[in-house]
């Protein structure tokens, strides 16, 4: 890496985020899909259920169905040949920092870390070279009152200030406007880890918002707690990064979305610190303040530290699984288990292609029982039950609570799922389905070293617009894409992840092979924006639990109507008057300098 500018720092702590993380894909360094030298997809590391595992029937799969050719490779940039202006030069903002002891750092690789998410975008971006405005400089605050005093020096000294906790965004949040002129800085949480107390008694527990979710939870597994909200991120996403995404995760349905663990918090805003009196567990004081930092995505101003609600760790936890003969069947299986409400505290249900995906990612087994057993079942949903091969799709369960409550759960799922025709595929299955979750958003980095671009988005759609939803997305990235110029066989699929009583959670996963294409980001842009209007069209939210962005700020007015719009654009001017928080996410602010007029 080369920069033409002197570094200035001082006090930089040793982040994770440098030491173990990619710098240009996700997840650690040491965790990788591969081919091995005997041609196999092998996953590298140590640290997931697949890492030092063969699973020789992917590549089969990822040359056939995407039309890869694995003797084509699209390498990425390398790090050291990765060129990084200089920053914009604020000579009174650097001093402000070192007389009040704030550790900070404007080194290219510190500033590159910590600028973008996990979007198509950003990833292709890295590995080409093509480094977008960057921060500035990089600042870790130790403590809630060196936040309000690094707000108080961007507001003297005409700064920016864009948050930063896991950097796991998929919306472009974490971009910095390319039209912004003044010093940006990036306001790294990472220092800001720790639980600050623990209490049994009411069940609650208080951290500082830069605490990592797989930190918070071994702590609390340690002391007998569960916090219950693990989201597929849980490795690398953080507590505040939670509340300022409205985040959902795998086990919502036992343990509740993030809005509904949220006891307090305290914000840092331009003007103060917002925190309600007491820490109860409901309140009728008026609107809820809590409402307009949750999701509000770093626009106002920064999460320091939440009081969540924790629960003691279940007695037992099992896993489960079903296969139905169709992905209509599964949705009206899980519509009846919302309908009686006897959701266990995770039920996904993957479509067709992702089922067969999921089959070719299974891992060798030196198990002759174990090949016998896969083989024997194959045959039975097949040939006895007469399933389909290209219709058969499959449902994933986590049942947590005392052993009674598992087991009536179970015993209630494996009876309703017979009524859909759904066949109890086991344990093993199912904890294999659910833990892969951990380790698939790695796919993307082996694609993209092939020439294949990809994605997921989510929404929340009615029970009653499910399966029109879920088809016809599908239906028209296949033709989009078609029309777009792609000359091969597309991903498109779709999985069911979360239940509610009036509706669920649909996460889409799409993906092609953009090899041949002129420009396949932008190729990438123009399916993607018609399958979220498609999403719109069909009666689905612009997000479940990803957020806005910037990436979808363009069905905002759409989705909040123009007086919603107004009155965040008036929290904004009440709050935020001068735009110190200009990361651009959610509205444009009349008079900023990345507005569009």
């Amino acid at each position: 890496m080369s920069a033409s500018y002197q570094t200035i720092e001082h006090d930089v702590p040793q982040s994770y985020r440098d030491k173990i993380l990619k710098w240009n894909g996700w997840g650690y360094t040491d965790s990788q899909f591969t081919i091995n030298k005997d041609g196999h997809v092998t996953f590298t590391g140590d640290k997931y259920d697949i890492s030092g595992k063969v699973m020789p029937h992917f590549r089969p799969w990822f040359e056939n169905y995407l039309g890869i050719d694995l003797n084509y490779v699209s390498p990425a940039q390398k790090l050291s040949d990765v060129v990084i202006d200089a920053p914009v030069e604020n000579e009174d903002l650097i001093d402000f920092l070192k007389e009040n002891n704030i550790s900070f750092s404007n080194s290219a690789r510190i500033r590159l870390m910590r600028a973008h998410g996990h979007t198509v975008h950003d990833m292709v971006n890295l590995r080409e070279g093509k480094i977008p405005r960057l921060p500035d400089v990089v600042v870790w605050p130790k403590t809630e009152q060196e936040i309000v005093k690094i707000i108080e020096g961007a507001m003297s000294h005409n700064c920016a200030i864009i948050p930063i906790g896991g950097g796991t965004s998929v919306t472009n949040a974490l971009d910095t406007p390319v039209t912004e002129k003044r010093a940006v800085i990036s306001m790294d949480m990472a220092l800001l880890d720790k639980i600050l107390w623990i209490d049994r008694e009411n069940l609650t527990c208080r951290a500082e918002a830069g605490i990592v979710g797989q930190s918070l939870e071994r702590q609390l597994n340690k002391k007998g707690f569960t916090c219950g909200h693990e989201p597929d991120s849980i490795e690398f996403s953080t507590l505040g990064g939670w509340v300022s995404t409205r985040a959902s995760g795998m086990k919502k349905n036992k343990y509740g979305n993030i809005e509904d663990l949220v006891v307090h918090l305290n914000f840092v805003c331009p003007k103060g610190i917002i925190q309600k009196q007491c820490q109860v567990p409901r309140i009728s004081s008026g609107p809820d303040i809590h409402q307009i930092i949750l999701g509000s995505e770093g626009t106002f101003g920064v999460v320091s530290e939440v009081t969540i609600k924790i629960f003691p760790l279940p007695e037992v936890k099992r896993y489960g699984s079903f296969v139905f003969p169709n992905f209509e069947n599964g949705v009206n299986f899980f519509r009846e288990v919302a309908s009686r409400r006897i959701q266990p505290a995770s039920l996904r249900l993957m479509d067709n292609d992702q089922f067969v995906m999921g089959q070719a990612l299974k891992v060798a087994s030196d198990s002759w029982w174990a090949s016998l057993k896969s083989s024997v079942s194959k045959m039975y949903i097949t040939s006895w039950k007469g399933f389909k091969v290209d219709e058969i799709c499959a449902a994933t369960c986590v049942y947590e609570g005392s052993r009674e409550e598992v087991d009536q759960q179970e015993d209630r799922l494996n009876k309703l799922a017979a009524d859909f025709h759904g066949i109890v595929g086991g344990e093993e299955n199912g904890q294999y389905g659910y833990r892969l979750t951990f380790a698939i958003a790695y796919l993307r980095d082996l694609g993209m070293n092939h020439g294949v671009l990809g994605e997921s988005f989510e929404t929340s759609v009615p029970w009653d617009k499910v399966l029109s939803l879920c088809r016809n997305v599908k239906e028209l990235m296949r033709r989009e894409a078609k029309a777009q110029g792609v000359k091969h066989p597309v991903l498109a699929s779709c999985r069911v992840t979360q239940v509610y009583d009036a509706g669920a959670c649909v996460y889409f996963y799409f993906g092609f092979n953009a090899r041949g294409l002129p420009n396949g980001l932008q190729v990438y842009d123009r399916i993607e924006t018609a399958a979220r209007d498609e999403i719109i069209a069909c009666g689905g939210s612009i997000s479940h639990h990803h957020g806005v962005g910037k990436i979808r700020k363009q069905w905002m007015l759409t989705t909040n109507g123009a007086v919603g719009i107004a009155l965040l654009k008036a929290i904004k001017s009440e709050l935020d008057p001068a735009n110190i928080f200009a990361n651009a996410n959610l509205i444009d602010i009349i008079g900023s300098p990345h507005c569009k007029l």
